[in-house]
């Protein structure tokens, strides 16, 4: 359900409609469609082929064919999909094989992409994205002698604690960790600017959207304990799960209004979480003269667009391009393992990017971070989501 709310909600003033998070509500429609299809469609794969041959990157499998398929946001978003897809590339140059990939314009594609997948004769595909657990499940069903790895959900469709398909390996990532990071930064900037407001805006609530949202706003509260400071965040309610979401992951009118939303209330930090809903929080910032910077996600997104580059305070990092790698190479050497990844400040799964050359920092705001990132590692300092993997 959506209303509208220029209200606090749990002390936070929201910038836009306000959306009550649940996983099963986004998932069980996938379920229906993706398990008919795939399980009427999907015939017989080829036989799991044994034995090895050497190759440029050591021993393979023998027929070893990675294969990757996007969600809808496409393999350009700059952020999960082309990262997942820079991993597997670079996999498989380094293996000396070809990598299939096939990209997502619409949730619709998912099961005949898959379909087709299996088809072309893969062996090993990576599902980009939680939308995609459904007909991932369905697939992999199907074909039980085929491997599967999906990024940011643990394919449990059914919610009881455990992977559908036992060939289905999690790539999964604690990113409230990070954000957590970039929230306390993000207080920290707009508190020197005597601004003393931040915001943040999702594409959809799932997941791997509200998670960074989680840490985000938790960040803030810290800074805000530790310095006795008072800075709001707007777009976010940790309590009640619910906040302000473009309604999508396309760079469009509503997204840019979701983020304007935000700007008018005067924040000087924005964080748009959901690929390219970015750039139309750039274009907001930009249309309206206004001194606001962004934070990224996924990717270093100064590097990975330098036309915003200019905005970029720092940005939230899941490192999916390593994770995917990492998956790739070991089953290629038939060392498959569905026990599930999980990226951490530990394992440098999730990580804050270097800040933009062009800020000015409070001081001492850098060896603040690694104090932070040192606690949650050792575990004196709890960071934590409902979204959690």
């Amino acid at each position: 359900m959506t209303e509208s709310s220029p209200e606090p909600v749990g002390g936070i003033r929201l910038g836009g409609p306000l959306v009550k998070t649940t996983k099963k509500a986004v998932v069980s429609g996938f379920a229906m469609i993706g398990a008919a299809v795939l399980l009427a469609g999907c015939g017989a794969a080829p036989e799991s082929p044994g034995g090895a041959s050497a190759g440029a990157g050591g021993d393979l499998v023998e027929g070893f064919t990675p294969c990757i398929i996007s969600d809808d946001g496409g393999w350009n978003d700059r952020s999960f999909n082309q990262s997942a897809k820079e991993g597997i590339d670079k996999a498989a140059a380094e293996l000396g094989v070809k990598a299939i990939d096939v990209e997502s314009s619409s949730a619709n594609d998912y099961a005949p992409n898959l379909e087709n997948l299996v088809a072309e004769g893969c062996t090993f595909i990576v599902a980009v994205g939680f939308k995609l657990s459904a007909d991932t499940v369905a697939s992999a069903t199907a074909n039980p002698n085929l491997q599967y790895a999906i990024i940011d959900d643990r394919a449990d469709i059914d919610e009881d604690g455990k992977t559908d398909a036992p060939n289905i390996k999690p790539l999964l990532f604690d990113t409230v960790q990070a954000a957590y990071l970039g929230g306390y930064a993000a207080a920290a900037y707009s508190a020197e600017n005597g601004v003393n407001k931040v915001g943040t805006v999702g594409g959809v609530p799932i997941p791997p959207v509200t998670i960074f949202m989680d840490g985000f706003v938790d960040g803030v509260k810290k800074y805000d304990e530790d310095k006795g400071a008072s800075v709001q965040t707007f777009g976010w309610d940790v309590a009640a799960q619910n906040g302000s979401f473009t309604g999508g992951f396309a760079a469009n009118d509503p997204a840019k209004q979701a983020a304007k939303g935000l700007l008018d209330q005067g924040v000087d930090v924005l964080l748009p979480v959901g690929g390219p809903i970015y750039i139309s929080a750039a274009e907001a910032i930009r249309d309206g003269g206004s001194k606001s910077v962004l934070l990224g996600v996924d990717s270093d997104l100064a590097k990975a667009d330098e036309t915003v580059s200019d905005l970029v305070l720092t940005s939230i990092m899941k490192r999916i391009d390593t994770a995917v790698y990492d998956s790739v190479m070991q089953a290629s050497k038939g060392e498959f393992d569905v026990t599930p990844y999980v990226g951490t400040l530990e394992n440098d799964g999730v990580g804050l990017a270097d800040f933009g050359s062009a800020f000015t920092l409070p001081d001492g705001l850098t060896d603040e971070i690694s104090a932070l990132r040192e606690q949650i590692i050792s575990g004196s300092l709890e960071v934590t989501s409902p979204s959690s993997p």
